[in-house]
């Protein structure tokens, strides 16, 4: 059974910069790259597997045509998507919504929980993550009317944080940080606000209605939210996040780590140094799967990888 080596696709947004290519050595598509899409299927970014007998199909096809390979463990869609992020200037204030709010008003969507750890960031760093809104109606009146000092909560973060980002929960990622997140497959992202900026001359749609009707109130707790998890045990699975939607681990190899694979796949990003994994060489920024019943994997080198699959 082979390893699914997997080809990135990058996307060009108004926040992007070019740390894609200069930082992490991929051959991006010029400037302005904030998003590289690691591992999915998702109709805006299905990607596709590298080499071997799989060369070339999408991971949507596989998924269709090759249930064994995923433990044929059902649903109509491949259900997690990776990504690495550089956001070069700040994202939007933005919320996502549940499965069952995302399915009735987003053509059958699924809804987005997803979860970030922290690759890079600058000195003094925050994010938004939750707001300081007491009510409902206190909700409404601050977005309404644009009191974002008083509603947005700024969080200080620094490399190596994990942040999990339930439905409802207002975020934003700043300039300056780099990210690895793990998500449910979906694109549907309402944003609160945005700057005043312009693309094109003018301002993105805002999607306040659908924010306010899904905005969790009050907001989860600092604590409940960010957890540093700085270096784990050296040669283990670490886990980091256990939730319907996905498992995510994080891997320190110093000299071998031997494990099985023992999940209905287990997708691993590399995101520093390099080395070996069952004799074949990986590095940072590669992408792969191991899948179903690959069984026992041998990993060497200097390295960190993130791991995840899907939820219990």
């Amino acid at each position: 059974m082979e390893i699914l080596y997997i080809n990135p696709i990058f996307k060009q947004v108004i926040w992007g910069g070019n740390k894609l290519g200069t930082k992490w050595g991929y051959a991006i598509p010029g400037d302005n790259v904030g998003e590289c899409w690691a591992v999915g299927a998702h109709p805006s970014g299905d990607c596709t597997v590298k080499e071997g007998a799989f060369a070339g199909k999408t991971i949507s096809q596989l998924w269709t045509e090759h249930p064994e390979l995923f433990g044929n463990i059902g649903g109509d869609r491949f259900p997690l998507l990776v990504k690495i992020i550089d956001a070069n200037d700040d994202l939007s204030i933005q919320v996502h919504p549940d499965d069952a709010y995302a399915g009735k008003n987003e053509n059958g969507s699924l809804g987005k929980t997803e979860c970030w750890y922290i690759l890079d960031a600058p000195e003094g760093a925050t994010l938004v993550i939750g707001h300081h809104a007491k009510d409902k109606a206190e909700l409404e009146d601050m977005i309404r009317n644009g009191k974002w000092d008083a509603f947005l909560r700024e969080v200080p973060v620094k490399k190596g944080d994990f942040i999990q980002i339930d439905p409802g929960t207002v975020h934003a990622i700043k300039g300056g940080i780099e990210i690895l997140e793990t998500q449910q497959s979906s694109d549907i992202t309402y944003r609160v606000y945005d700057y005043g900026r312009l693309q094109d001359g003018k301002p993105r749609a805002l999607h306040i209605e659908k924010s306010i009707d899904v905005i969790t109130v009050p907001a989860k707790s600092v604590e409940d939210s960010v957890l540093n998890v700085g270096q784990g045990a050296k040669n283990q699975m670490n886990l980091l996040m256990s939730c319907s939607c996905y498992r995510v681990w994080k891997i320190d190899v110093d000299g071998q780590i031997n494990l099985t694979q023992e999940y209905p796949f287990l997708i691993m990003s590399v995101i520093e140094g390099e080395g070996q994994i069952n004799g074949q060489a990986i590095k940072k920024g590669d992408h792969f799967m191991l899948p179903n019943g690959f069984g026992q994997v041998n990993i060497q080198g200097n390295l960190q990888i993130i791991a995840s699959t899907v939820g219990e």
